[in-house]
């Protein structure tokens, strides 16, 4: 999937549940709490930052993405239709690498506190069974960045993130998906669990990629 086709569709989808009737506003739902909760975490590990060092970081941010991000079905969403020709195995050696990647992302890139802020709307979109929970991260200059969040209630009944929309409408999952492809098509479930994991090695040394 092209970098331009993601943007087009992320905007497209976005656009339709601000305009759609169907996308109903709801105020002060747990949802909502739950990415506050995240953010109150994240930005605590921003301003401990040099005194944690990333690896106290991931230890401090690890509770809270588990608690707030819904890691077993990102990656299959991630993985496609192969994911159901996979053993268990591979499925929890999947799921526990892109745990670990995901936290090392957050470990690594929010590594110091420079007067940013992050707000939540308090009305999140309902579209059908998931909330659209909507953010930003704002800079100490001001600036806004948008983090949407895709949020689905689970069989014990709280929310967690499915997705995440950068940039208020750039699908990570899709990009990721699109990411790694290749690495699935040439090497299977135990390629993309090294790439991972190889992924967040390199985070937890101090490099910030956290891309394919």
């Amino acid at each position: 999937m092209s970098a331009v086709f993601r943007k087009v569709f992320g905007a497209v989808l976005v656009a339709a549940l601000l305009a759609n009737p169907a996308a109903a506003q709801t105020t002060g739902t747990p949802a909502v709490a739950k990415i506050e909760a995240f953010y109150a975490t994240l930005v605590d590990s921003m301003r401990r930052g040099s005194s944690l060092g990333v690896r106290g970081r991931y230890q401090l941010l690890a509770p809270v993405v588990d608690a707030t991000f819904d890691i077993p079905t990102m990656i299959k969403f991630i993985v496609g239709p192969n994911w159901t020709t996979m053993s268990e195995s591979d499925h929890k050696a999947l799921i526990d690498a892109f745990r670990r990647m995901t936290i090392a992302n957050y470990a690594s890139n929010f590594d110091s506190f420079h007067g940013e802020k992050f707000t939540v709307d308090p009305g999140a979109l309902s579209k059908g069974a998931d909330l659209f929970v909507q953010s930003n991260l704002v800079s100490d200059s001001g600036k806004p960045t948008p983090f949407n969040y895709r949020m689905r209630q689970n069989s014990n009944g709280g929310w967690k993130v499915i997705d995440i929309f950068l940039n208020g409408y750039v699908s990570e999952l899709a990009t990721r998906r699109s990411d790694y492809a290749a690495t699935l098509a040439s090497g299977g479930a135990s390629a993309l669990v090294t790439k991972l994991n190889a992924l967040a090695d390199n985070q937890l040394i101090g490099g910030k990629t956290s891309g394919g």
